[in-house]
């Protein structure tokens, strides 16, 4: 992996957002949604982005995107820091990075049609001379995500959610995109949908060389198409490594009591005794001191409560953010 192109980084990348008071409460404060995020992308993986609802998943895939100005820290594209960039800088560079948002009945204009939405984005960006030329491109990428060209003059109401997710995809390779974020791409689709989706974007990236940022909480999911994953506790990278090493032996405890929570279909393996976690997500307003997992933590100790543990390599390829990774 290390003898392959970095694409994206994220340096000490942090969002921050302020709460705003209420009727109810006249207090203010700040959420800590992405804290001192580290990563490397290579170019032609998928880098599976895991965690519990809330822990910044989506957060962290739009500040890479720069869809959200992070608070401190910075991410490079192709070795240029984006938030250096002017406005007509970032419109070009925006051409590499696109997006598949979660719910494919929100994420597409109801007024238009599909030829229109997936047009949209040539148009926006002047790759196209002519309707003929955008039709043509269209007609191809619907076809490479299984929808029948002769659809596309019908409404995104016309469509099963399977198709609008399709077709939201076919609209994120109209630019032919070096990156993709894929936002929980098949969480609202039915099972046998959802692993039509997940082959067509693995056929696709083998196609055409792409890079994925696959976030969702389906562990799943994750482990079919990840090279990579990283496992993200309220705003902070607990867990980073090659997939089949990290499914196979989690270092980090909550690694591990995810893992343990996934339905497994066979009756003698659940009649194993597993440990789960106990307590209540803290508040991403008022973290804990040290390590922001210790108050769930069985294995926390009077050292996690002092000091934050720092993302460090134990293993070739493998970075656990825990005090006491050296002894698992």
């Amino acid at each position: 992996m290390e003898n392959r192109k970095i694409l994206v980084e994220t340096r000490e990348l942090t969002k921050e957002f302020k709460t705003v008071s209420s009727a109810w409460s006249k207090s203010k404060g700040i959420v800590h949604a992405v804290t001192d995020v580290n990563l490397q992308i290579y170019e032609g993986e998928t880098l599976g982005v895991v965690g519990e609802s809330g822990c910044g998943k989506s957060t962290l895939g739009r500040l890479i995107l720069r869809l959200l100005e992070p608070t401190r820290g910075s991410v490079l594209f192709d070795g240029q820091d984006l938030s250096q960039l002017k406005t007509e800088e970032l419109r070009d560079m925006r051409m590499q990075m696109q997006m598949v948002f979660q719910d494919p009945y929100a994420s597409l204009n109801p007024r238009l049609k599909i030829r229109d939405i997936v047009a949209e984005p040539l148009v926006t960006h002047h790759i196209v001379k002519s309707k003929e030329e955008s039709t043509a491109i269209v007609e191809d990428l619907l076809r490479k995500c299984g929808i029948r060209p002769e659809f596309m003059y019908r409404y995104p109401h016309q469509f099963s959610g399977g198709q609008r997710q399709r077709v939201s995809i076919a609209r994120a390779l109209a630019l032919n995109p070096r990156l993709i974020v894929c936002d929980e791409p098949v969480s609202a689709l039915d099972v046998s949908i959802q692993s039509q989706i997940l082959n067509l974007l693995g056929d696709l990236q083998a196609e055409r060389n792409l890079t994925y940022i696959f976030i969702s909480h389906d562990l799943s999911v994750v482990r079919y198409l990840s090279d990579r994953v990283c496992v993200m506790f309220l705003g902070k990278v607990c867990e980073l490594g090659i997939t089949r090493e990290i499914y196979a032996d989690p270092i980090h405890p909550y690694t591990r009591f995810l893992l343990d929570a996934v339905p497994v279909p066979d009756p003698e393996r659940k009649k194993e005794s597993k440990d789960m976690l106990t307590g209540e997500i803290p508040s991403p307003v008022n973290p804990p001191s040290g390590c922001y997992f210790r108050t769930r933590c069985p294995f926390a100790t009077e050292h996690c409560a002092q000091e934050a543990p720092e993302m460090r390599e134990v293993r070739p390829g493998r970075f656990v953010a825990c005090h006491r990774a050296d002894e698992v």
